[in-house]
């Protein structure tokens, strides 16, 4: 049914009645419309909500406000139409292609509202049982929807008359041109595309590179530039090129955490040493935040300019950082406690001065001499 037979139908077309009348009835006929569909949208959207199937919510809010904006580009160009007819006016000409156009943007609205919403989906611990990794799911996204930005305005050139084999053929011979002079934007594209797929790190992550001053969390990885939140809470934007080229290590992904300390006691306690050294131990082993499977060293190590130093190295269960300093602080209080326990002390950086004997009577001498006086 043509549009023209559609104003026929609901009384629009009558000759007796001015244009005028006709465009503000059809524009009120489209505010009705669109109020009602919002009503009954609204009312859906509730009924849904009741349901546990995530998907029928995210269509219909991917869908809503396009079709709110559908109704209203067709009741416009309807009224376009009708003006047109009476007033002839050539910018009422192109009311086809705006339509024809308009449609197709709505469409890709809706594809990218759904595909960004299947995305908080499906990264949603509260929603998936088994949620995506969030870095791979905003690589998978951005392809989509790319990928329905650029058909889309293929088809809206074949709307508008443009050859899509012309405009390929050209982009694939000015391509070559391009990647020339954006060779790094391209290296950034690629290496933004390496991090989704390797995933050395993702969002969330503290992540350091030994090569490069980098170390905090990372905030955002985009096409061209990775956003880190350094710890002093300034961002760092690097581009995604450099870590094709460097050694990125990732803490956050670490298993247990490491207490490697050297500690010392004077030379006069080394009869305590052995002692000392198996209860400690035997105070790690006991301990409820030390993990035993892992390799738990305590050995007298060196004999130190002055110490004797026996070391700790030893794994704590937790890897969070604010809890392993609470541990580690547990188990270095405890070792002294078992120091002087034992009646030992823990050495300090001292000197011994051997005084030849002449020396050692002139100094008594002249001690001597001071009495006197």
């Amino acid at each position: 049914m043509s549009w023209s037979e559609v104003s026929s139908w609901l009384g629009f077309a009558d000759d007796s009645m001015h244009w005028i009348v006709r465009v503000f009835l059809i524009v009120f006929v489209t505010l009705l419309t669109n109020y009602l569909c919002h009503k009954v949208i609204g009312r859906i959207e509730r009924q849904l909500a009741k349901t546990r199937n995530l998907w029928d919510d995210t269509l219909l809010d991917a869908g809503a406000k396009p079709f709110g904006v559908f109704i209203w580009l067709i009741g416009l160009s309807w009224a376009a139409e009708v003006a047109q007819r009476e007033t002839g006016a050539v910018v009422f000409e192109a009311v086809d292609f705006i339509r024809a156009i308009g449609v197709i943007v709505l469409i890709i609205w809706f594809l990218i509202r759904f595909v960004k919403g299947a995305e908080e989906i499906l990264v949603s611990p509260d929603k998936m049982k088994q949620p995506m990794d969030k870095t791979t799911m905003s690589a998978i996204s951005k392809l989509l929807r790319a990928s329905i930005i650029i058909t889309g305005v293929l088809v809206i050139m074949q709307t508008l008359g443009y050859s899509v084999s012309g405009v390929l053929a050209f982009g694939g011979i000015g391509g070559i041109a391009v990647g020339f002079a954006a060779k790094d934007l391209l290296a950034n594209f690629f290496g933004g595309l390496m991090i989704y797929l390797d995933r050395p790190f993702s969002v969330g992550d503290w992540i350091r590179s030994p090569d490069k001053n980098i170390e905090g969390t990372v905030e955002q990885i985009g096409w061209r530039l990775t956003c880190i939140r350094t710890f002093d809470k300034r961002p760092l934007y690097v581009p995604n090129s450099t870590f094709t080229t460097i050694s990125v290590e990732n803490p956050s992904r670490m298993t247990h955490r490491r207490i490697y300390e050297t500690i010392g006691v004077r030379y006069d306690d080394f009869s305590q040493v052995p002692a000392i050294v198996e209860q400690v131990k035997t105070m790690l082993a006991e301990h409820e935040e030390i993990d035993e499977t892992q390799t738990m060293i305590v050995n007298f190590n060196a004999f130190a300019s002055s110490s004797l130093d026996f070391f700790i190295y030893t794994f704590t269960k937790t890897t969070n950082w604010i809890k392993y300093h609470e541990v580690k602080q547990d188990v270095l209080i405890k070792v002294m406690d078992i120091i002087q326990r034992n009646g030992a002390e823990v050495a300090f950086p001292t000197q011994t001065v051997h005084l030849p004997d002449q020396l050692k009577v002139l100094k008594e001498a002249e001690s001597l001499q001071d009495r006197r006086e």
